[in-house]
């Protein structure tokens, strides 16, 4: 008899050691003794894609003030981001929108500033 191969990958069980380190991270995160940064850390290796990622969209005219910001021609910001000229242009136009990489870049340059990729 043959068996049936499931295309669907195997759920991950949360061992009891994990699910205690979830709790107590939760608790401490709720005391104001772990930073958001560290528990979204903790929460996203231990449950991975079940946690929710903080997504950000950006406007063109924010796109503008990042690159006007960082004191970037359209060609440079381009040149950094590994984007075309036109590319940029059109994200700060509002005709296209940034996402995938090009959006997680553009928010660490918002966040941390141009010199966080150079």
């Amino acid at each position: 008899m043959a068996r049936k191969i499931s295309k669907t990958p195997a759920k991950k069980r949360t061992s009891r050691l994990t699910a205690e380190l979830l709790e107590i991270a939760d608790d401490m995160h709720a005391a104001g003794l772990l930073p958001n940064a560290a528990h979204d850390k903790i929460t996203m290796r231990h449950i991975g894609p079940r946690a929710e990622a903080e997504t950000v969209e950006l406007t063109g005219d924010e796109i503008r003030a990042i690159r006007e910001k960082a004191r970037l021609s359209q060609a440079v910001f381009a040149h950094h981001l590994k984007l075309t000229v036109g590319h940029v242009s059109k994200l700060e136009r509002g005709s296209e929108r940034a996402k995938g990489p090009t959006l997680v870049l553009l928010d660490v340059i918002r966040r941390k500033g141009i010199e966080a990729i150079l």
